[in-house]
């Protein structure tokens, strides 16, 4: 080994132990705290990001907090309605749900995507647990109320005792967006509204939606405009002034509804970086748009 390789190999330790010590108030500060993480996008796609989200996850268990995943799986169902000869169909953006597009929705998510995803936390030394909404009745669901659009529900009441019984020994719950009716009637349940209904009804530290986009930009076309901070009503603001649009829209409404329910911090944050679980978590500045309860300051989150 060259002088070279010895230096950059000390360089590069003495990095990661810099790191490790920065993150421990971070660390001290949330353990035992609740982190809700709506894991989708180009994170769930791609095997090398696939596999830095779940370490991170694994991460967050071994220091002491409590993360609870939840996940949908668009791409995937959307590929097994191709295999099975069944258009795909799209109404306002929600997925057009009959019951034979229902069968495959409920199969895709609980049966592949969860799966997959409790697999690979143990895999990398978690203990995770798959779940869905009829699981020891976690969220029952009610009819979104669109016309046409078939079997697209609303959490109508969420039921944490599981939940709360898992987190509480160690294990990471991980949970699709599937539930049932008071007739035993499944829906498919928007992920992003099922994580901040989660979230609300745990009282969580956190609720994270990995995204593919930055955050909140002023200008969506520029990702130097991102906006890092902001309260419940500025949120409000930037949805009303058109800031926020198109997509982002529910995603903000979703963040907003879970801090008015009293999480204290909701986070949408670029999927696409690398480890951005841990960067927005435990460093200073964060990467993503962090939108605050009006009854917190930044410096409690």
């Amino acid at each position: 080994m060259t002088f070279n390789d010895s230096e950059y190999i000390r360089q590069t330790e003495a990095t990661r132990v810099r790191v490790l010590s920065e993150a421990l108030p971070y660390i001290q500060q949330f353990a035992g705290r609740t982190v809700v993480v709506k894991y989708g996008g180009a994170a769930m796609k791609d095997s090398t990001l696939k596999d830095k989200v779940i370490r991170d996850i694994v991460f967050l268990s071994c220091v002491g907090l409590r993360p609870i995943v939840v996940h949908g799986g668009g791409p995937e169902i959307n590929s097994w309605l191709d295999k099975l000869g069944i258009e795909p169909q799209f109404k306002n953006g929600l997925r057009v749900t009959d019951a034979a597009t229902m069968d495959v929705v409920e199969m895709v998510l609980v049966g592949r995507v969860n799966k997959e995803i409790v697999a690979l936390i143990n895999q990398a030394g978690g203990l995770a647990v798959g779940l869905c909404g009829k699981d020891g009745n976690l969220f029952t669901a009610r009819p979104q109320g669109q016309e046409g659009i078939g079997f697209v529900g609303e959490v109508s009441n969420v039921n944490i005792k599981i939940l709360d019984t898992l987190a509480s020994n160690g294990y990471i719950p991980v949970v699709s967006s599937v539930a049932a009716d008071e007739t035993g009637q499944a829906y498919n349940i928007n992920a992003d509204t099922v994580a901040g209904e989660i979230a609300a009804a745990l009282g969580a530290e956190k609720l994270i939606l990995l995204t593919d986009t930055s955050g909140i930009l002023k200008d969506y076309k520029d990702p130097s405009t991102l906006i890092p901070k902001v309260d419940i009503r500025e949120a409000r603001e930037l949805i009303a002034g058109g800031i926020v649009s198109g997509g982002m829209i529910p995603k903000v409404s979703c963040c907003v509804r879970s801090l008015a329910q009293g999480v204290r911090a909701a986070h949408i944050i670029d999927g696409r970086i690398p480890h951005a679980l841990l960067l927005e978590i435990f460093t200073d500045v964060g990467i993503g748009t962090m939108i605050l309860g009006s009854q917190f300051t930044s410096k409690e989150c």
